[in-house]
């Protein structure tokens, strides 16, 4: 394998579990929603609302960088890329935002949590990572 054939499998990699871990935190919050916990020590899921929203943080980082990285080794025409990219620029930095707010908090409810999840920026933000997953599936398989 060739090295850049090496570095566009390790990308390929690193967008599944990007988009592996804000997939699976926005499930998560939603089962967490609606168990009506006061705050983290109340038992049930509550000891990992805070693992997948970190995990969440962690996987928004510089997301929008990282597919244009994503893109550039492609090695295809970039610039329809481009506007889609800013849109997901300022979707998850808003998302992440707001991640981090409720990750400050003392102690993170299940209503705290059912209000993230209702957040707009959220749920743009994983319908841009669909589109965008879909639009790479392709190169993936590759």
């Amino acid at each position: 394998m060739s090295t850049s054939a090496a570095h566009l499998e390790e990308a390929k990699l690193e967008l599944n579990r990007r988009c592996d871990a804000i997939e699976e935190c926005y499930e998560f919050m939603l089962a967490y929603a609606g168990q009506g916990l006061a705050g983290e020590d109340s038992g049930g899921k509550s000891g990992q609302i805070r693992d997948f929203l970190t995990r969440c943080n962690t996987a928004l980082q510089g997301l929008a960088a990282f597919l244009d990285g994503f893109v550039k080794k492609l090695d295809v025409d970039a610039a329809p890329y481009a506007a889609f990219l800013a849109v997901i620029d300022r979707d998850a930095r808003d998302s992440q935002a707001a991640v981090q707010l409720v990750l400050a908090q003392p102690s993170i409810s299940s209503q705290l949590v059912d209000n993230l999840n209702a957040l707009i920026h959220i749920r743009a933000l994983l319908t841009d990572l669909f589109l965008i997953d879909e639009v790479f599936r392709t190169y993936r398989r590759s």
